[in-house]
């Protein structure tokens, strides 16, 4: 008998129904340092390599900053993801540090790259995989998260 793991808010197709397609078959899924399984944020390779491309392209050392991913208020679906760089975390920002190590296994000197999370965004966010598509029809950052419940067509906003 087969089973079926179903990411959370969402159903069980209906019989005869195709299951939806799982965003992240077949990738690998980075942990930040430390952290073990969907207690924080994770990415994927092409996210933590996009993240370390765009830190370069803005004179940004991972030493000197990170980049910061939250949500606010806003969209189609209600609220809305934003990331931008920022050159340190909040008094109460979670941190999540990703070893370039990931990326080039002789990088052991190298620093990490950071996410910075607000307590607020961190509600919506934790368990959230973000992965980075680039594909002739869209290029950009994907959020794969576990307490969307409706997103829109875009992807850049969503609902719980």
């Amino acid at each position: 008998m087969a089973t079926t793991l179903l990411q959370p808010g969402t159903s069980a197709p209906k019989p005869g129904a195709s299951a939806p397609a799982d965003p992240l078959a077949g990738q690998t899924v980075l942990d930040a340092e430390g952290q073990t399984g969907q207690k924080g944020i994770q990415l994927t390779p092409r996210a933590l390599k996009r993240i370390r491309v765009a830190m370069a392209k803005e004179n940004i050392t991972p030493d000197a900053g990170g980049l910061r991913v939250g949500i606010q208020g806003g969209g189609c679906s209600g609220l809305s993801y934003n990331i931008r760089f920022d050159t340190q975390p909040r008094d109460r920002d979670r941190v999540y540090a990703f070893p370039q190590t990931h990326l080039d296994p002789t990088a052991t000197d190298a620093p990490h790259i950071r996410i910075f999370v607000d307590p607020k965004s961190f509600i919506y966010l934790h368990g959230m995989v973000l992965d980075y598509e680039e594909t002739l029809m869209r290029q950009g950052f994907n959020f794969i998260n576990p307490h969307s419940t409706k997103s829109c067509g875009c992807g850049s906003s969503f609902s719980t």
